[in-house]
């Protein structure tokens, strides 16, 4: 359900914030002469949510988190990213179903992979990721443009770090305790 919320976002901002380009940009994501990577679709007006704030405004992302990677070869690029997410999938998935990690760690680990999944199937259909969240303040300062699968994995690894966390204040506590237990 996460991973079609996920796709299905990504399918609207395509539909809505983006339309076919009359450069027809080919191969995809890869630099031209001038270093330059077309884009392969056009954009459309953003749709403005809170003004000087927060817009939808399409985005192909060829390379990782904030366009990390982008200027690499193709092929380096898809083994990294592909190899990434499988592995990220599978060790996820098998830590949850060995009973690895607590309560925050259960909740992360669907959205993590269906983050990870929803940026697999747009690289793969499409070769890029379709982003389209865009936050500013007044066009001087922007967070790089993200989508939901981007949100499903943030909040997911901010969930897991917060689970270190306690867990490492616990075992502290538990340790401090042991230290001051006299023996019997």
């Amino acid at each position: 359900m996460l991973t079609a919320a996920d796709l299905g976002s990504k399918h609207w901002a395509l539909d809505r914030l983006s339309e076919p380009s009359a450069q027809g940009a080919d191969p995809v994501c890869n630099p031209d002469a001038f270093g330059r990577i077309q884009p392969q679709r056009a954009q459309r007006a953003p749709v403005v949510l809170i003004e000087h704030f927060l817009e939808l405004r399409y985005a192909e992302n060829c390379g990782a988190a904030f366009g990390f990677m982008r200027d690499m070869p193709t092929m380096v690029r898809k083994g990294v990213f592909y190899v990434a997410a499988l592995g990220a999938v599978v060790l996820l998935l098998w830590m949850f179903v060995t009973g690895r990690g607590g309560r925050l760690f259960a909740i992360s680990v669907p959205l993590i992979v269906a983050g990870a999944l929803g940026n697999f199937v747009d690289r793969v259909r499409l070769g890029y990721v379709v982003d389209f969240v865009r936050a500013h303040i007044n066009d001087r300062w922007a967070y790089p443009t993200f989508n939901v699968a981007d949100a499903w994995i943030t909040i997911g690894v901010v969930l897991i770090l917060i689970e270190g966390f306690l867990d490492g204040r616990q075992e502290k506590r538990a340790k401090a305790q042991a230290a001051n237990v006299p023996a019997a």
